[in-house]
């Protein structure tokens, strides 16, 4: 068990870190929109794995060995850009399964796999999420008690953290479609999300 005077000082920063807009807040926001909550919740299931595995190699003390190593991020994290910018580029012009359909006629939407993909991608391809775990992770952590229990009591806490926040944000792109959902509104919201969409795309590649 985790102490509750570590709790005490563990969930709000933790909760005020993941509240911030990031990649994977935006991300969600923009599959909140074009997507619908129920099928981005794919998204986070990749997502949260992803978080999971960064937070366990950091606890772990292999996050330290591999950001020493920034060759293994940047081809992982250029072609998670390009993929993203991909994805943005074909939501701007409304096409593909991640744009909101303006007919009937349209094809399906994301399959889940994909969506899953993107999460995983975009959370373990960020190199400042790796950075941020090694400092965040480390102080928490008692060397005089067993290490297995404590972190993963930590990362429970840290993947319900996240997925709330990341409910929240795709919460928050659903109801911004339905208040836009008109259908002179649709390309309107295409080409929002994917500037976002390209957005989240240069910041994993360039970040």
């Amino acid at each position: 068990m985790i102490p509750l005077s570590v709790l005490s000082v563990f969930v709000p920063t933790f909760l005020l870190v993941s509240l911030t807009p990031g990649m994977c807040m935006t991300l969600a926001m923009v599959l909140g929109m074009t997507q619908g909550v129920r099928r981005t919740l794919w998204m986070m299931l990749g997502e949260l794995a992803g978080v999971g595995l960064v937070a366990f190699a950091a606890g772990a003390g292999v996050a330290a060995l591999m950001l020493r190593q920034p060759e293994l991020f940047a081809v992982f994290k250029w072609l998670g850009g390009v993929y993203l910018g991909y994805l943005g580029v074909m939501m701007w012009r409304s096409r593909g399964g991640m744009a909101i359909p303006e007919t009937l006629e349209a094809g399906p939407p994301a399959a889940r796999g994909q969506l899953a993909l993107q999460g995983l991608v975009t959370a373990v391809a960020n190199p400042k999420g790796w950075a941020f775990f090694v400092a965040l992770l480390p102080p928490f952590l008692d060397a005089a008690r067993p290490l297995a229990p404590q972190l993963a009591a930590l990362i429970a806490v840290i993947l319900v953290i996240e997925f709330l926040c990341l409910l929240l944000y795709a919460t928050g792109g659903q109801t911004l479609r339905r208040l836009l959902g008109r259908r002179d509104s649709v390309r309107l919201l295409n080409r929002a999300a994917g500037t976002l969409m390209v957005g989240v795309g240069l910041w994993l590649a360039l970040g």
